[in-house]
């Protein structure tokens, strides 16, 4: 049985100023909203962020870059989010950019033990510049190091009381690799069920990742509103 905390708050308990955060999500879709928020009224500051992106202005980890409690990020994308662009414009934010790719298996990679891969991926760009380089069969590729983080902060739509997680479709994105990268996995799930009641054919996360669960509901804005 996983610790099943009472509030997103009291989920959060153990964040410390200074730590290194990954949140899943792929723009707004998959992201633990209902964590977020209550890290926002946490005041916790100097924070680490691994994400693929920024959220918006005004949700998501938009929330955190507008309370300036974000010193870092490293992220593939940041184009939907103007107040990051400020902070970075304006120095008051270190951003690392990976590509998407890059990114992902940086992150698959601390989950699975391994310190470091070469990858094709920014090899000649700016991205390559002062970092080792190898060749392969006539490729030269450069050498990345994995992602780990204290906390790993996961969206699930269901999980069982042992932390077996089960995603929607697409919501599943960068949340399975981070939740095996975290020290500390703290779920927000849409739904919790018995153990037993998940078909184990279609568990995403085996529960051994998996340390705090919380149930919340979600929102689920739309980053972009497209109509006729």
């Amino acid at each position: 049985m996983k610790e099943i905390a009472t509030s997103c708050s009291d989920a959060i308990k153990g964040i410390h100023d200074g730590a290194t955060i990954m949140v899943g999500g792929f723009g707004l879709v998959g992201i633990p909203e209902q964590l977020l928020i209550a890290l926002a009224d946490s005041g916790i500051r100097n924070l680490t962020v691994i994400s693929n992106n920024c959220g918006v202005d005004d949700w998501g980890l938009g929330l955190l870059l507008r309370n300036r409690q974000i010193t870092k990020i490293i992220a593939s994308y940041v184009g939907e989010n103007k107040e990051f662009e400020r902070q970075v414009l304006s120095g008051e934010i270190i951003a690392e950019l990976v590509p998407q790719g890059t990114l992902a298996e940086r992150i698959r990679a601390g989950g699975a033990g391994i310190p470091a891969f070469y990858t094709p991926a920014g090899v000649g760009t700016l991205l390559a510049e002062d970092r080792e380089t190898r060749v392969f069969n006539d490729t030269e590729y450069v050498l990345e190091h994995a992602l780990t983080a204290d906390f790993s902060l996961i969206r699930a739509y269901q999980s069982d009381r042992m932390g077996n997680l089960v995603y929607h479709k697409t919501a599943r994105n960068f949340n399975p690799i981070m939740a095996a990268a975290g020290k500390t996995t703290i779920v927000e799930t849409e739904q919790l069920v018995e153990t037993g009641e998940l078909d184990p054919d279609r568990v995403h996360t085996p529960g051994i990742y998996v340390q705090k669960l919380i149930r919340a509901v979600q929102q689920k804005r739309i980053e972009r509103l497209t109509t006729r």
